[in-house]
């Protein structure tokens, strides 16, 4: 049984940390007022505008940042300011007792599916695949996505649809969501944060990858057998994508639609997760409802 951290109410604290790339103070800002206006308080950690090298921080600095967090009963939630590279070199050094005891919401996405990850893996918490703090620049703090979060957090049971699309594969599923990032997925098959798929609906994303790569992190999902058994496939915007100069011959989704043809499980493409604008908070984790049909692709969260 999956446990769900509690739900957010006014007064409560939400910490702010850098677990892996550097972010500047500043812009974080709209993202503190916007979390203050919605009623919460906001304590920042230390690697927030701290830098080392590509990193917020040395990993120990890192590390301490994201256990203080952890530990501190009076922070209800943690969201991660931005993505990038560097949990995967800290996270079997983080102790998790006092957040198995005392659960609350880790929130981002990118990098931090592998936190998502391993805390459903080893875990079975619930958490939050989430737009981060750059989201909520630019008008963004007002738009459907990070209004996604608000009602997230505040135990909203939540409901997206999405726009048909020719690769869909019909159906109708229901299991825990679990998923991310496709290449940190990848990158944890064959660890302790690897994600365990059987019967569980599969959300995956990214950005700024090859063509190829795209293809040859499906074939490692492939044979570590993650894709064979699932529920269902979520498959969220893959933005940025690049080709080689001898181009690769396929686009993305007509990759990944090839690589899924011969499983019978509803499977829907461009759905609004991504690492673009379009990145609606969903619960890893919690139970779903997926339903692909000609005229229709729906999400739903099962209470």
């Amino acid at each position: 049984m999956i446990k769900v951290p509690p739900y957010l109410k006014k007064g409560d604290t939400i910490g702010i940390i850098c677990t892996s790339g550097f972010m500047p103070a500043a812009k974080a800002a709209t993202c503190i007022q916007t979390l203050e206006k919605w009623g919460y308080r906001v304590q920042t950690g230390k690697t927030l505008g701290n830098q080392y090298h590509y990193f917020s921080g040395t990993d120990a600095e890192r590390l301490e940042d994201l256990q203080q967090m952890l530990d501190d009963t009076n922070i209800k939630a943690i969201l991660c300011a931005r993505g990038g590279y560097g949990l995967s070199r800290i996270i079997d050094a983080v102790d998790f007792k006092k957040f198995k005891r005392h659960p609350k919401w880790i929130i981002g996405f990118s990098d931090i599916t592998v936190l998502h990850a391993h805390i459903q893996r080893q875990l079975q918490i619930a958490t939050l695949h989430s737009p981060m703090v750059s989201a909520f620049n630019d008008g963004g703090a007002a738009g459907p996505y990070v209004q996604s979060l608000k009602k997230a957090l505040s135990g909203k049971a939540l409901q997206y649809r999405a726009n048909p699309h020719p690769f869909n594969q019909t159906g109708i599923a229901s299991g825990k969501l679990v998923g991310g990032n496709l290449a940190i997925l990848a990158h944890l098959v064959g660890s302790a944060s690897s994600l365990l798929t059987q019967k569980n609906i599969l959300v995956i994303e990214d950005v700024g990858e090859y063509t190829y790569n795209v293809d040859r992190m499906l074939i490692q999902l492939k044979r570590a057998g993650l894709l064979a058994g699932l529920a269902g496939l979520v498959v969220g915007g893959f933005t940025e994508m690049k080709d080689t100069t001898i181009p690769f011959g396929q686009e993305v989704y007509s990759i990944i639609q090839q690589h899924v043809a011969e499983y019978d499980y509803p499977v829907c493409f461009d759905f609004p997760v991504s690492h673009g604008t379009e990145n609606y908070a969903v619960k890893l984790g919690m139970d779903y409802q997926f339903t692909v049909t000609p005229k229709k692709v729906q999400l739903k969260e099962i209470r």
